[in-house]
């Protein structure tokens, strides 16, 4: 694996591997000693030109535990703010050394313009472009979904058959984006459900249903329910009347949590609007999977990493027991 800048072009093959590479640093999570020595002498570097928490620190915890050395840079208060092009950032890093560059950046495309500039030579790892993708975030939605359905033996195993909601503000989310295609490369069905003021112009070409009613997606029985945020700092326009309204209408509250299946799961990227999109009652319930996902984030990151960085196979890693 070069870069990772989608699911769009991931052939299934590599994201099965990567996510059953995942389950193997999952593994080491469980381990008094969490690190592993893989990549030693590598520098990683967190380039972030959009505010991000738990994505970043996921990233820095990530190559942390493989051992790498992590250099935060923040656009505030850099030399971005004083007007330095993207390029001359890529070709500062390419100076310094850096061997991975996990990019979060606010238009989309920036990631693929990093990737295939040739300004640096470093592997290029998408952490969100604008209304773009997030590819470890559908990689790590994915992990939890196969977890929470296979248990231990998720190894080796997709998603065929699985039924999953994507409900909220389908618009403005890159984690919508990356989740449709990746869960259609691994044979989950997906439905999508939002009022039409917070769907794309044409999804035509996405593989999957489109629907604007939220009891109707419950009634028809789903396996997995993922509730997205309504990202009003992306929003320059009255979208729906009321947040009152949005939460009637497109919210999952308690009286819809206990319609849903009882082996159904609740979703969602983080960080949550609590009584807007979802209530807390869903949220704290034992189907919600928040948590999971933030724990998950680190496992499925340090696989991106370990495949990107490491040139050895998935069979090198080091697991409790020694050399698998």
């Amino acid at each position: 694996m070069r870069h990772l800048l989608s699911t769009r072009d991931l052939p299934r093959e590599d994201a099965i591997q990567l996510l059953d590479v995942a389950e193997d640093m999952a593994d080491v999570q469980e381990r008094e000693v969490k690190k592993l020595p893989t990549l030693r002498g590598k520098t990683v570097v967190n380039l972030f030109f959009e505010d991000s928490t738990r994505t970043r620190i996921s990233f820095e915890a990530a190559a942390k535990r493989l051992s790498a050395d992590v250099i935060n840079f923040s656009a505030k208060g850099s030399s971005v703010s004083k007007g330095e092009s993207l390029k001359d950032t890529a070709q500062t890093l390419q100076a310094m050394g850096a061997d991975a560059v996990v990019i979060r950046h606010g238009s989309s495309g920036a990631p693929q313009t990093l990737a295939t500039s040739g300004w640096i030579d470093a592997g290029i790892l998408n952490a969100g472009d604008g209304t773009h993708e997030h590819p470890t975030q559908a990689l790590l939605d994915a992990f939890t979904m196969r977890r929470r359905l296979h248990g231990s033996a998720s190894r080796g195993k997709d998603l065929d058959g699985v039924s999953v909601a994507i409900v909220g503000d389908i618009l403005h989310s890159r984690v919508a984006r990356s989740n449709v295609w990746l869960l259609q490369t691994l044979g989950a069905r997906v439905t999508l459900v939002a009022p039409p003021t917070l769907l794309p112009v044409d999804v035509s070409g996405w593989p999957a249903t489109v629907g604007y009613d939220l009891d109707a997606a419950i009634a028809a029985g789903p396996d997995v329910v993922m509730m997205l945020r309504i990202q009003a700092e992306r929003m320059n326009a009255a979208f729906f009347p009321t947040t009152r309204e949005y939460a009637r209408r497109w919210g999952l509250d308690e009286e819809r949590l206990g319609r849903l299946k009882p082996d159904s799961i609740v979703m969602h990227p983080g960080p949550m609007n609590r009584g807007l999109e979802i209530s807390a009652a869903a949220a704290d319930s034992p189907r919600s999977t928040v948590r999971e996902q933030v724990a998950n984030g680190v496992s499925v990151r340090m696989a991106a990493l370990y495949l990107l960085l490491s040139g050895a196979g998935p069979e090198q890693i080091v697991r409790p027991g020694g050399v698998r």
